[in-house]
């Protein structure tokens, strides 16, 4: 296992991001306790709907705190070991983007795993915010990927998590094709189709996704929205937030906390 990044290059993207990451969010939305709102997922989880009694069935999310993130690769050296990816395949990997006047640089060399080298002298001198951004299956609440899979292999569990069934998934990557994230490939030992499933043997268990527990900085987040006392649902009530690609309309389950329009 790589060592995470020196002091040093933190700060340097510390610097250049620096009071900058939260003043150009588009796109943003916003917690409402109004049944008007009842579309947006978040919301719907926190405050129910009319009429509810009893105990509400767990209603599990993800959430990525951008401002967070130092793109140490504690988090992709997790998936990889606990998933047994394999090399140069990602389920979940971490992208750094660079602003510049002329332009956004973006990089994530080898998925982030080794952490990130200084960017070249002119890069850094024309910098004006950066940002790492972790990526990963979005675990849609309307998955594009499930109803292209010709077998049944790409499914919703109970709990709302999508997964693959590897003994029957006939590696043709029609789901690959269909995510509209690019969160799926096809495993080159397996050779099936392969993605993040928020570490569903440990979830099962009781336990968080690798990612989460191995995130040094508390930049990843896994809970149950209809929990109030969870840190999730805090999280997403008191900050604005916004899911990638919304004019996919699927319902995507990974909220991110500060994410620039750039990244969108």
């Amino acid at each position: 296992m790589e060592e995470p990044l020196s002091q040093d290059r933190r700060n340097f993207l510390k610097k250049i991001a620096a009071g900058t990451v939260s003043a150009t969010v588009l796109l943003v939305y916003k917690q409402y306790a109004n049944a008007e709102d009842a579309a947006d997922p978040v919301s719907a989880a926190i405050s129910g709907s009319a009429g509810a009694t009893g105990d509400k069935q767990p209603d599990w999310a993800y959430v990525i705190q951008v401002d967070k993130c130092i793109g140490s690769g504690d988090c992709v050296r997790a998936c990889s070991a606990e998933n047994d990816v394999p090399s140069g395949m990602f389920r979940t990997w971490v992208e750094r983007f660079i602003k510049t006047d002329e332009g956004i640089y973006v990089d994530s060399p080898n998925g982030g795993i080794e952490g990130f080298p200084e960017v070249d002298d002119e890069i850094a001198a024309a910098a004006t915010e950066a940002w790492y951004v972790p990526k990963m299956c979005n675990h849609c609440h309307e998955p594009p990927c499930v109803p292209v899979c010709p077998v049944g292999a790409t499914f919703q569990s109970p709990e709302g998590f999508v997964l693959v069934d590897h003994e029957h998934c006939i590696g043709c990557a029609y789901c690959v094709q269909g995510c509209p994230y690019s969160a799926r490939f096809i495993n080159s030992e397996k050779k099936v189709a392969d993605k993040c499933d928020w570490c569903y043997h440990r979830f099962k268990r009781g336990e968080q996704p690798a990612c989460v527990e191995a995130c040094p900085t508390k930049a990843r987040l896994f809970g149950d929205l209809n929990d109030p006392e969870s840190e999730i649902s805090k999280v997403l009530h008191e900050q604005e937030w916004m899911v990638l690609k919304p004019d996919k309309k699927t319902e995507a389950y990974c909220f991110y906390v500060g994410l620039p329009e750039e990244v969108v």
